[in-house]
């Protein structure tokens, strides 16, 4: 991982925050400081290292309770004076066993949905590992692939329906509807969402890069 590290500026205590952000979900984690010690950690053990305040040491996030950062991308803000770390994690970011250190709700106008597929696939994942009585996603597993095929193809048709009436909440519904059922089919057959990605990327941006979209 190369990051050219010389035009950054530090604080007057050599210290610089850290953003780090899910790079899946684009979730944000924590806000840490780094100074060029721990920083330069970072990028040759591709792992996030940061510097205490409190303790006046670095620390690798991780080192004691398991829950490391795998960095995929450094960048810096307009003024070089302030750091995006994203990371996959792997485990909680919080010290409180919390996915982030962000959950404390000062204002909110309405909810959140930049997770929600990431959630809903969390949630499918759990119910096929602790099945609960009258869940439909037990169901679901329950009756097998065959079944679920069965209802992707119908919410598939459900969708077609939906779009030639010219109904948007109809058309919404029915495609909610498909998602669901093709992220039920998806825990089934091992596919998962950065597989999904990974294709788009692939077919569209790589291509769009090039000029070949």
């Amino acid at each position: 991982m190369t990051f050219d590290i010389t035009n950054l500026k530090f604080d007057n205590t050599g210290l610089i925050p850290a953003i780090v952000q899910d790079e899946k979900t684009g979730e944000v984690l924590t806000l840490a400081y780094m100074n060029k010690e721990s920083l330069q950690k970072t990028l040759e053990t591709k792992e996030t290292w940061f510097y205490s305040r409190s303790r006046n040491e670095l620390w690798n996030k991780g080192a004691t309770s398991g829950n490391k950062q795998n960095v995929v991308r450094i960048t810096s803000d307009c003024d070089s004076d302030a750091l995006l770390v994203q990371v996959n994690p792997q485990g909680p970011a919080c010290h409180t066993g919390k996915k982030s250190c962000f959950n404390e709700k000062i204002a909110e106008e309405s909810t959140s949905t930049r997770t929600v597929i990431y959630d809903l696939v969390e949630k499918i994942k759990d119910r096929r590992e602790n099945p609960i009585e009258g869940s439909y996603t037990n169901y679901l597993f329950r009756e097998g692939i065959d079944k679920i095929l069965k209802k992707v193809g119908e919410e598939s048709a459900e969708v077609i329906i939906g779009s030639k009436n010219n109904n948007k909440e109809e058309i919404v519904w029915e495609i909610s509807d498909l998602i669901y059922h093709t992220l039920v089919l998806m825990q089934v057959v091992d596919v998962d969402i950065d597989d999904l990605k990974t294709e788009l990327v692939k077919r569209h941006i790589q291509k769009l890069g090039a000029g070949n979209a």
